[in-house]
C-alpha cells in the first residue's frame, strides 16, 4: 500500500476513535439541558442512563468486535460500526423522549465500543517495524483528546448554537415549523448531530481508501455461546459494580448488598461458561493461553491497574476542585482538561519513546510519573491553588498516556497478526473495567463518608456549633457566616478524605511496576528492532 494511503487511513481511524472519546465525555455537558426539555429532575435516575448505558454497552461491545475483527476483517467491522455510530447519533439527536433518547444511545454505543479496538486493529496491520508503535500512539491520543475535548465542545455548543430563532425566521408553515423544532431546535441535539457529518465524511473516504485493502477474512463459525456467556458476564460484573458504588433506592425494596453478590456470582458463572464452551471450540471466543503470553498477561494488568488510577485521578481531582477549592465548571474543565490533554500528548510521546529508549523503560517512566503525581495530589489542602492543581494532573496524564502504546503495542504483538482485535479489544476493556471498579470504589466510600458527616452536623439542632468558631455559634445554622464557617471545614474534612484515596490508587498502580518490568515485544526483546 502506498505510504500516503496508509497515512489517510490512519486519519480516518483516528477520526473514528477522535468521536468515541468525544462522545464519553460531551453527553455529561448537555445532560441538565436533555433533562429539562425531555422531563424533569424528577427523573433524574432514568437520565443517568443516558450516560451509564452508553457506558456499559460500548465496554460489552469492544471483546466482540475484537473477534469479529480478526475473522471478518478490520476493514469490514470499522466501516460497519462507524455506520451505526452515526445512525445512533442521528436518532440520538432526534429523540422526543427520554426513553428514546436512551436506546438511540445504546445504538451509538454498539458503534462507539467497536471503533478504539478495530481502529487499534486496523494500525497494527497498516505499519510494521518502528512505524507501528507511532502509529498506536496517534490512536490513543485522539481517544483521549477526543475525551478531553469533550466538556469544551459540549460547553460551545451549548452556548453559541441557538437554532429556534432561525427556525423562526424562515417564518415557515407552521406544521413544518413544528417538527423542525421538535428535531432541531433544542441546543443539546447538535451535541449528538455534531457526530454525523464527520461521521460521513470518515466514512465516504475510509471507502473509497480502502476499496483495495481488507485484512484476510477467516473460515469456520464463531463461539456463539461463548461470546454470548461471555458478554453477558461482562454485562452483569460491570452493573455489579455501578451498583456497588450507588446509593441503595428504597423504591425497590431490595436487599442491595445480596443483589451486587448475586450479580458478581451470576458474572463468575457465566464467564465460566464461556470459558468452558471455548474448550470445545476449534477458536474460542475467550482463550485462557492467550495470558500465557507474557507480553499480553503484562500489558492487560497494567492496563486494568492504571484504569483504576485513571478514574481516581479524574474523579478525585473534580471533587477536589469542586469540593475543596468551590470552583465552577470553568476551572473544573481547566483543572480535567489539563489532565485529559497531557493524557493524549503521553500517548503520542510514547509511540516516539517506545522506540527510543524500549518498552520497559518508557512504561516504567510513565507509571513512576503517575504515581509521583498522585502522591502529590494526597498533599492537597484548601490552600493549594489551581496551577499546582492542573500542573500535577497534567504530570500523571502525561505518566498515564506514556503507558499507552507500550501495552497496546506488546498485546498485539503477542497474540500475532491473527488476533490483532482481539488483543486490543482485551486492553481496552481491562482498562474500562479498572476505571468502573475505581469509580464503584470511590462512590461507594465517598457516600459513606458523606452520610457519617451530614449525621454529625444535623444529630441534633444544635450539634452545627461544634464545627465552627465559638463567636459564631450564638447563631442559627441558615445564618450567612455559618454556612460559610461549615464550608471552610467541609473542604478541610474532604481534602483530609482525599488523601487516603490518592494514596491507595498510588499503591495499586506501583503494582503494575513488576509487570511493567515483564512486558516484552514480540521476539522476547523489551526494545524495537529494525523492520
Amino acid at each position: 500500500m502506498p505510504r500516503g494511503t496508509a497515512f489517510l487511513l490512519l486519519g480516518v481511524m483516528g477520526t473514528g476513535v477522535f468521536l468515541a472519546g468525544l462522545e464519553l465525555m460531551i453527553t455529561a455537558v448537555a445532560l441538565p439541558a436533555i433533562l429539562v426539555d425531555l422531563a424533569d429532575w424528577r427523573h433524574l435516575r432514568t437520565a443517568s442512563w443516558i450516560v451509564n448505558g452508553y457506558l456499559l454497552v460500548s465496554i460489552v461491545t469492544m471483546p466482540l468486535a475484537g473477534r469479529l475483527a480478526d475473522r471478518w476483517g478490520v476493514r469490514r467491522v470499522f466501516l460497519g460500526a462507524l455506520v451505526v455510530f452515526v445512525l445512533g447519533s442521528a436518532l440520538a439527536g432526534r429523540a422526543q423522549t427520554l426513553e428514546e433518547l436512551i436506546a438511540a444511545r445504546l445504538v451509538q454505543a454498539l458503534g462507539g465500543g467497536a471503533l478504539v479496538p478495530v481502529a487499534t486493529a486496523a494500525a497494527s496491520h497498516l505499519f510494521d517495524g518502528a512505524a507501528r508503535p507511532r502509529a498506536l500512539g496517534v490512536i490513543g491520543a485522539l481517544t483521549f483528546l477526543g475525551m478531553a475535548a469533550g466538556p469544551f465542545a459540549g460547553a460551545f455548543i451549548m452556548q453559541a448554537i441557538h437554532p429556534t430563532s432561525v427556525l423562526e425566521s424562515l417564518r415557515l408553515d407552521r406544521e413544518l415549523a413544528t417538527t423542525l423544532t421538535d428535531a432541531l431546535g433544542a441546543p443539546w441535539r447538535y451535541v449528538f448531530y455534531v457526530n454525523v457529518p464527520i461521521g460521513i465524511a470518515a466514512l465516504a473516504i475510509g471507502w473509497a481508501a480502502t476499496s483495495h485493502w481488507d485484512t484476510a477474512r477467516r473460515g469456520g463459525g464463531l463461539d456463539l455461546v461463548g461470546a454470548t456467556a461471555f458478554s453477558l458476564g461482562l454485562g452483569l460484573l460491570l452493573v455489579g459494580l455501578t451498583l456497588a458504588g450507588a446509593a441503595p433506592d428504597p423504591a425497590l425494596g431490595l436487599d442491595w448488598p445480596s443483589l451486587v453478590a448475586a450479580l458478581a456470582l451470576a458474572a463468575v458463572v457465566a464467564i465460566l461458561v464461556a470459558l468452558v464452551a471455548g474448550a470445545r471450540h476449534a477458536e474460542p471466543f475467550v482463550d485462557p493461553g492467550w495470558f500465557r503470553a507474557p507480553g499480553f498477561a503484562s500489558a492487560a494488568l497494567i492496563s486494568l491497574l492504571t484504569g483504576y488510577g485513571f478514574a481516581t485521578a479524574i474523579i478525585g481531582g473534580a471533587v477536589f476542585v469542586d469540593r475543596v477549592l468551590y470552583g465552577g465548571p470553568d476551572v473544573q474543565r481547566v483543572a480535567l482538561g489539563s489532565l485529559a490533554g497531557a493524557t493524549a500528548g503521553g500517548a503520542l510521546a510514547s509511540g516516539l519513546a517506545l522506540r527510543a529508549v524500549g518498552i520497559r523503560l518508557t512504561t516504567v517512566v510513565g507509571l513512576g510519573l503517575a504515581i509521583v503525581a498522585l502522591a502529590r495530589m494526597a498533599s492537597w489542602t484548601p490552600s493549594t491553588g489551581l496551577p499546582e492543581v492542573a500542573l500535577v494532573l497534567a504530570a500523571f496524564g502525561a505518566g498515564f498516556g506514556l503507558t499507552v502504546t507500550p501495552r497496546s503495542t506488546a498485546a498485539v504483538e503477542a497474540l500475532g497478526r491473527t488476533a490483532f482485535g482481539v488483543a486490543s479489544a482485551t486492553v481496552t476493556v481491562a482498562r474500562m473495567i479498572g476505571m468502573a471498579v475505581g469509580l464503584a470504589v470511590l462512590t461507594a466510600f465517598g457516600s459513606t463518608v458523606i452520610d457519617r458527616l451530614w449525621a454529625q452536623i444535623y444529630s441534633t439542632p444544635d450539634a452545627y456549633k461544634a464545627f465552627i468558631p465559638e463567636s459564631l455559634r450564638n447563631r442559627p445554622l441558615e445564618d450567612g457566616l455559618v454556612v460559610q464557617a461549615l464550608e471552610q471545614w467541609a473542604s478541610v474534612e474532604a481534602a483530609q478524605i482525599l488523601v487516603g484515596i490518592f494514596l491507595v490508587a498510588a499503591g495499586v498502580m506501583a503494582l503494575a511496576l513488576p509487570a511493567a518490568v515483564a512486558l516484552r515485544r514480540a521476539g522476547g526483546t523489551s526494545r524495537r528492532s529494525n523492520p
